[in-house]
């Protein structure tokens, strides 16, 4: 009698999480499946904005599930410019793949300051042990990170400038919309133009000028800390914005 009770509770208090979300877009998690990820999240921690969490390099570090705040991911080359290599927001996980590997080839920045889980490799192969299903969720979301950087790739190598702050955007809010934190009209925002200009090869002047033409031109506006979508179908048409690679319609696994 009192597994029946504990279910429910322990779906109630998860089902609208980031995580349970974001993996629920791909498989519609049980009971079972709940409790598993309820029992991830024993090891919290917090980290403040602007300490590194995970450093480039580092050994055997525990992998993280981001439950509150903004991180970034990037590497530092050798005349000391930084390259930005994704965003995270809550609902991801921080150094899953340094884990699988051993060694870190990035390192991990809260943008803001951030509450995480620890979740080591045993942790993660026990989950996969009682949940298979669970495994699949979790590699679809690590293919579907993998998609991200193929367009992020594109972005810089492609699409010019006010294309390529336009494309992001719109993939950054349908990531938030995903877990909860975005629509199609909007979604806060903690990245400063100095952060968007290391994720996309620009200079922060470039960055403050191409945001002000796409204002202007009645698309989007940053402002505040705040992304509002003046005309999403507008911006959706002028960045050739395809948001299939994010996979967002509806679980595959029933």
């Amino acid at each position: 009698m009192l597994g029946v009770w504990l279910a429910p509770k322990i779906g109630q208090r998860l089902e609208k999480t980031p995580l349970v979300r974001k993996l629920g877009a791909f498989v519609a998690l049980s009971g079972t499946e709940l409790s598993v990820l309820d029992a991830l999240h024993k090891r919290r921690r917090t980290f403040v904005a602007g300490r590194d969490l995970v450093h480039q390099g580092q050994l055997d570090q525990a992998a993280y599930i981001l439950i509150s705040g903004w991180a970034c991911s990037y590497k530092i080359l050798e005349d000391g410019q930084r390259q930005i290599v994704d965003f995270q927001i809550p609902g991801d996980f921080l150094g899953l793949r340094s884990v699988l590997l051993h060694m870190s080839d990035h390192s991990i920045e809260p943008i803001t300051d951030i509450e995480v889980t620890e979740v080591t490799v045993a942790d993660l192969l026990d989950a996969f042990s009682q949940t298979p299903r669970l495994a699949t969720a979790v590699f679809w979301a690590a293919s579907r990170d993998e998609a991200m950087v193929v367009e992020h790739l594109i972005d810089i190598g492609r699409r010019a400038a006010a294309e390529r702050m336009a494309h992001f955007l719109l993939e950054l809010g349908a990531r938030l919309s995903l877990v909860g934190l975005g629509s199609k009209a909007g979604f806060a925002c903690p990245l400063s133009q100095y952060l968007l200009a290391d994720a996309l090869g620009l200079s922060a002047v470039h960055v403050n000028r191409v945001l002000r033409t796409l204002r202007e031109s009645g698309m989007v506006t940053f402002r505040d800390g705040f992304v509002t979508f003046d005309s999403y179908s507008r911006l959706t048409e002028f960045a050739e914005f395809d948001p299939v690679y994010l996979d967002h319609t509806g679980p595959l696994l029933r």
